[in-house]
C-alpha cells in the first residue's frame, strides 16, 4: 500500500498589500516595514510573515489558528497609517539613490531636515546606536521635484569654486615668498658692505691712494 504524503502547506493564509505611499518605490523600505512589523509579533511566529513586492503574506498551519488570529490582528493594526512610519538612513539612501556621504553632508548643512533620532540595540550586542530618521512626505517631495540633482550641481559648483580659491591662495603665497626673498637679498649686500670695506681707512692713512 502506497504511503500517503503529508501535506506541509500552511492551511491559514492572509495577505495585505502595502500602498505605494508606504514604500516610496523602494524594496529596502518595504523590507524595513516588514522588519518593523515582525518586531511586534511573538518571536516564535515572526518568520511566518513574509513579503513579496508590496504584498505581505502571513502563513501558518491549521493547528496554530489562535496564534494566527492574534498575529493577523497585530499586523492589520500595525499597517494602519504605515505610510507615516519614519524613513531610516538606509531607506532614504535607496529611495533618493544617494550615497552615505551625501546623506551626511546634506543632513549637516540642513538641506535634508531630520525628523528626530531613533536609538536601537544591535542584535546580540549590548551596544546601542542612534541615528536620524526622516519624514516620509518630505522624502517623497524631494524625490518628486528632483532635488538631489540640484544639490549635486550646487555641490559641484561649490567644489570648483573652492578649488579655484585654493589655487589662487597657493599662487599668492608663492608670489609673496618670492618677493620676500628678492627684497632680502639687497639688504644682505648692504649689511655686508661695511665689513668688506673696513680696511679702506688704513689704506688711506698709509697714503696708498695718493
Amino acid at each position: 500500500m502506497a504511503k500517503t504524503e503529508k501535506n506541509d502547506a500552511p492551511a491559514l493564509v492572509e495577505t495585505w498589500t502595502l500602498p505605494p505611499a508606504a514604500t516610496l518605490g523602494s524594496c529596502v523600505r518595504a523590507k524595513g516595514i516588514l522588519l518593523e512589523i515582525r518586531a511586534r509579533l511573538p518571536s516564535s511566529i515572526r518568520k511566518s510573515l513574509d513579503i513579496s513586492g508590496r504584498v505581505f503574506t502571513l502563513a501558518m498551519p491549521e493547528s496554530a489558528r489562535s496564534e494566527f488570529r492574534h498575529a493577523s490582528a497585530v499586523i492589520a493594526k500595525s499597517l494602519e497609517g504605515i505610510e507615516r512610519l519614519p524613513v531610516i538612513p538606509r531607506e532614504i539612501e535607496d529611495i533618493l539613490t544617494i550615497s552615505t556621504t551625501e546623506r551626511r553632508r546634506w543632513l549637516e548643512d540642513g538641506r535634508l531636515p531630520s525628523a528626530g533620532t531613533r536609538t536601537v540595540k544591535l542584535r546580540g550586542r549590548a551596544r546601542q546606536i542612534t541615528f536620524h530618521v526622516f519624514e516620509p512626505r518630505m522624502v517623497e517631495d524631494l524625490l518628486d521635484r528632483g532635488a538631489v540633482e540640484e544639490w549635486r550641481e550646487e555641490d559641484a559648483a561649490t567644489a570648483m569654486e573652492n578649488r579655484r580659491r585654493a589655487a589662487y591662495k597657493a599662487k599668492l603665497t608663492r608670489s609673496l615668498k618670492k618677493d620676500s626673498k628678492a627684497t632680502a637679498a639687497p639688504q644682505d649686500v648692504t649689511e655686508e658692505a661695511p665689513a668688506k670695506l673696513r680696511g679702506w681707512e688704513e689704506f688711506g692713512r698709509d697714503g696708498l691712494l695718493r
